[in-house]
């Protein structure tokens, strides 16, 4: 395997991942992107959450670099949000 290319973070010291996470968004109104996009995902959400459900399967695809692990911890996020202040 290309050590450039390792997927895990494993080389990464405490600062670096410190770092990724400040960078990183972690709601939808913080995220850049395609407004009708991240409306539809909204409003997925919301209708998970009203339902007591989990969110249908999403599928995010293109080069790196777009915001797709962004975009799906934000999803898990919003979702984790809303299930844990329904039970407290």
């Amino acid at each position: 395997m290309n050590e450039n290319l390792d997927p895990t973070n494993n080389n990464f010291s405490s600062e670096e991942l410190d770092i990724e996470k400040r960078l990183r968004p972690l709601s939808f109104d913080d995220f850049a992107g395609q407004d009708q996009v991240l409306e539809n995902l909204k409003v997925f959400v919301a209708a998970a959450n009203q339902r007591n459900e989990a969110l249908d399967h999403t599928l995010f695809h293109g080069p790196p670099g777009l915001g797709k692990t962004t975009l799906a911890n934000i999803l898990a996020n919003e979702l984790q949000v809303d299930a844990k202040s329904r039970f407290l």
